[in-house]
């Protein structure tokens, strides 16, 4: 076993100003700047230094070089890893503050080496107190009573003993079967007492690739930095995990009486598309306007801060418990008092405290008004509405498919998220998102319109371009156009993203896969591969195509899982796969230890049980390319599981998904 060591900075505050993400990306620039004595010097940084996301579009090559010189006169002065990451903060600084021109004076260019020295003060990585007391009070209370986890709860608010527990990974596995039961099989999560950093590593990797499976945006974060307990990044992913907990009924299918927010059959269609915050909202404003309230509230923040909103919603929701001096009162605080009073009486105040609401905090207001929809959320029972508002829903099979293809598109880490697949693909705009992701350089960005699109015809030309670009790639395409996605075509769109999600797979084997030599990589490359890999662990099932009934039982994907790594299945939670109950058991834990090594997958224990092809693919090919991996462990570059990306300059990056063990080499 080798052990994980991520990128180490000899100063403690500058390595906590990053992610080990970060640092792993700036290392790379950093050497991609070295000239040719194999060094790098303040005059080779300005070309790196301009490409870099902070700062690229702020300020120019010219400027960091006359910022440069400013400070040193001396551009061939040689700079270490250290000092290019003091030069990079104080960049950024400059570029988001905006500061004059290039050659004001600063404090960081006083003397010939300040900002390759000093230490730099940065607000990026503030917590919030509020709100970890909040998210402390919620784990509290759903995971108080866990087996494992009560001996540690009730957690003090006030100490650090919520990232101290974080650290070995499993609050966080546990947190997200709160969000979403059943989430992860917890036969997989390491629970003994003293775990040693494989053990810790397999949690975390377990909970990041779990927690892109519900919709978290985990981009930046790393099972190294859940290790360290990075406080804002421990913060950031429980806030998320609540916020989809909290939201997890903001749709028709949950809650069909949603629809009695539109007057006409026709608004439907926009009340699918609009994500839970906006619903929420939407709610929220109806009964306002029904309670009398002139305002619209249109955020979390700042409309709330005067508890008027507040004081309406509840006297409209719960009349029993109404009151007029809750608006009578003048003084905000006093009133958030009063407010909070009132909502207790519903079971409603784990969320926020008065100062809270006056300050206007964005994430603890929309979980207070989350909560008060989840107790109590006025609306009607009309039959017919709702009858019209399941039959808008997707069938079971098209709503997985949808699911998995956006929970894979946001895991990508593009910057449009999608919340509602069939809607939000329409534009055309996250589809080339994802092309060139999937296919760099392969979109014409100046032919593309971004929303928000006003004109139609903007969004057939968007549509028109993905459609292209689709058939370039070899994509089935025939007689499809680019207005099938602009109207919404449910099947056309799943078949698209099908190919697209394929082609992005096996692409990242074919990078991988050094006898490839640049031949294409086939279903049948990965169909033999999982089967030579089984019997050469000396097991004898085989599966004859991706789409062999007798795969529902399970057991050839833990026999390949324990052929990749051995130590990974527990053989005796094992059942024979004959019974329905059975095969679920062992899908649910197939899908856990595969996410446990490091494969991010987005497929359900249904999709094994009904041996749905296109996903029984996926995961072999998942499977694989985690298997191929160790191919980069002998090249010395890493001993983690990694992830191929690319950056927005187009340069390859190895991003640490998770730490694994040695590998057998026979893969490559």
């Amino acid at each position: 076993m080798s052990s994980f060591v991520g990128v180490l900075v000899s100063d403690p505050w500058l390595q906590s100003q990053f992610t080990q993400v970060e640092l792993r990306s700036l290392k790379s620039k950093f050497h991609s700047a070295r000239n040719q004595s194999g060094k790098v010097t303040l005059g080779d940084l300005p070309p790196v230094m301009v490409k870099l996301k902070a700062i690229t579009d702020m300020i120019t090559q010219d400027e960091i070089k006359d910022i440069f010189t400013e400070s040193s006169s001396d551009l061939d002065q040689e700079v270490d890893f250290e000092s290019f990451l003091r030069a990079y903060l104080n960049l950024q600084a400059r570029a988001t503050a905006k500061i004059g021109d290039s050659k004001t004076s600063s404090p960081f260019l006083k003397t010939s080496s300040s900002f390759l020295k000093a230490t730099t003060t940065t607000l990026r990585h503030t917590i919030s107190e509020s709100e970890k007391s909040s998210y402390v009070s919620h784990i509290n209370n759903f995971l108080g009573e866990d087996p494992f986890l009560k001996k540690y709860l009730p957690i003090d608010p006030s100490a650090n003993a919520l990232f101290d527990l974080a650290k070995d990974g499993v609050l966080l596995c546990k947190l997200i079967n709160v969000a979403v039961p059943g989430t992860i099989d917890e036969r997989a999560i390491n629970t003994k007492g003293d775990l040693n950093p494989w053990e810790r590593n397999e949690n975390h990797t377990l909970c990041l690739n779990s927690a892109k499976a519900i919709g978290c945006t985990v981009v930046n974060i790393g099972t190294q930095d859940l290790v360290e307990a990075r406080p804002h990044l421990v913060l950031g992913l429980i806030s998320q995990i609540i916020k989809i907990q909290l939201l997890a009924d903001l749709n028709l299918k949950k809650t069909p009486q949603l629809v009695e927010l539109v007057e006409d059959s026709k608004d439907v269609e926009e009340l699918i598309s609009l994500p839970p915050e906006k619903l929420l909202l939407k709610w929220m404003n109806f009964h306002l306007k029904k309670a009398g309230y002139k305002k619209q509230v249109a955020n979390f923040s700042s409309d709330l801060k005067d508890g008027e909103a507040y004081a309406h919603l509840l006297n409209a929701l719960a009349p029993e418990h109404g009151t007029t001096t809750t608006l009578d009162t003048k003084d905000p605080t006093e009133r958030a008092n009063l407010i909070i009073e009132q909502a207790e009486k519903l079971d409603c105040k784990r969320y926020v405290t008065p100062k809270d609401i006056v300050e206007g905090s964005p994430n603890l207001n929309l979980a207070f008004v989350a909560q008060i929809f989840q107790h109590r959320n006025g609306l009607s029972v009309d039959t017919k509405k709702i009858s019209f508002a399941e039959m808008m829903t997707d069938d079971a099979q098209t709503s997985r498919e949808e699911r998995c293809f956006r929970l894979w598109i946001n895991s990508l880490g593009v910057d449009t998220y999608v919340n509602n697949l069939f809607e939000d693909v329409r534009t055309g705009w996250v589809l080339l998102e994802v092309l060139d992701k999937a296919s760099p350089g392969s979109v014409n960005w100046k032919q593309a319109t971004k929303p928000p699109i006003k004109m139609p015809f903007r969004k057939v030309e968007n549509c028109n371009q993905v459609i292209s670009i689709g058939k370039e790639l070899n994509f089935s395409l025939v007689n499809v156009a680019g207005n099938d996605i602009v109207q919404g075509n449910k099947k056309l769109i799943l078949a698209f993203l099908w190919q697209l999600m394929r082609f992005s797979m096996l692409q990242l084997l074919k990078n991988l896969r050094s006898h490839a030599q640049g031949k294409e990589i086939t279903d049948a490359d990965i169909l033999n591969w999982a089967n030579n890999k089984v019997k050469k662990s000396g097991r004898t099932f085989q599966m004859e195509s991706f789409k062999d009934k007798s795969l529902s039982s399970g057991i050839f994907f833990l026999e390949l899982l324990s052929a990749v790594e051995p130590r990974v299945v527990n053989w005796s939670l094992v059942t024979k796969g004959e019974t329905d109950e059975d095969k679920k058991l062992n899908a649910t834990y197939i899908i856990s230890v595969a996410r446990k090594l490091g494969c991010s997958i987005f497929l359900l224990p249904e999709d094994i049980m009904e041996v749905n092809q296109k996903m029984i693919l996926t995961l072999t090919a998942c499977i694989m390319y985690w298997s191929l991996q160790g191919k980069v462990v002998e090249s010395g570059q890493s001993s983690s599981t990694t992830e191929i990306i690319k950056t927005s300059d187009g340069d390859n990056e190895s991003v640490d998904i998770g730490n694994g063990p040695q590998r057998d080499n026979e893969d490559t």
